[in-house]
């Protein structure tokens, strides 16, 4: 994985046509327009867009779709489009309207087989697969997989299903950890070196980013891809000065 230059990637999770960022994947309040925040992440130094339908309905992944296309052709850097994701169809829908690649969580881990089916079809490269896990004394590893944005325990190992994931065709994994979503505390270290050691594939650190020391933690940690919303939508730090930053600390990343 040695000489790939490190991803900051801002999310907007996308809920009723609005960005928005909770705690935890709770409280939600509004963070601007979807297209608004796309061009000034671009104009930013982005490497990427992750873009997630928190609501996930139906009607949502339709919407979705809309918003996916307007973007598109506003903005040339790569887009990850996650949420609600549960077959074939929806994933097809999403990557016709410009999405480079789709993220799948809950109907992954329902039915592990769409993470193959997807990789077949669209390649291993628009194959992504998203954990969002929590801390949790009775797994393994200490972290048990959670769905339904963090509704729903499975009784999964986060980081026995990363591998199982990984081994069923991913490309990469987007590795929330709930715990640390929204609070500024930084990445869940921990979680992203026992899933980076674990699978061969590129992971993308989420949860909990809020300075320039926090992405740094997470690269040494195993990421090769850095995620985060709430820091940039609220203009507290630019993509450029966390670039800025991982470059002095001898990060390779595209300046």
């Amino acid at each position: 994985m040695s000489g790939l230059a490190v991803r900051i990637i801002p999310c907007l999770d996308f809920k009723d046509g609005r960005v928005v960022k909770g705690v935890r994947f709770e409280n939600l309040v509004d963070s601007g327009d979807p297209l608004e925040r796309a061009l000034l992440y671009e104009a930013q130094g982005a490497d990427e867009l992750a873009f997630l339908d928190i609501s996930a309905t139906v009607e949502g992944r339709k919407t979705m779709a809309k918003e996916v296309a307007r973007i598109r052709k506003a903005i040339a850097i790569p887009i990850t489009v996650g949420g609600g994701i549960a077959s074939m169809e929806d994933a097809a829908r999403l990557l016709d309207s410009g999405a480079d690649r789709v993220s799948v969580n809950s109907a992954a881990v329902r039915e592990p087989a769409i993470i193959e089916a997807i990789a077949r079809r669209f390649g291993v490269q628009c194959a992504v697969v998203a954990i969002d896990a929590a801390k949790s004394p009775a797994m393994p590893s200490g972290y048990e997989v959670k769905i339904a944005a963090g509704a729903v325990a499975t009784g999964l190992d986060a980081i026995e299903w990363a591998s199982e994931a990984a081994q069923r065709g991913a490309g990469e994994i987007l590795l929330t950890s709930i715990d640390r979503d929204g609070t500024n505390l930084g990445y869940e270290c921990n979680l992203i070196h026992l899933v980076s050691r674990a699978v061969p594939i590129p992971v993308v650190a989420s949860g909990g980013a809020s300075k320039p020391e926090h992405f740094l933690e997470g690269y040494r940690n195993g990421a090769l891809a850095l995620l985060a919303a709430g820091i940039f939508h609220r203009s507290e730090v630019s993509i450029s000065e966390i670039k800025q930053y991982l470059s002095a600390h001898n990060v390779e990343v595209r300046l």
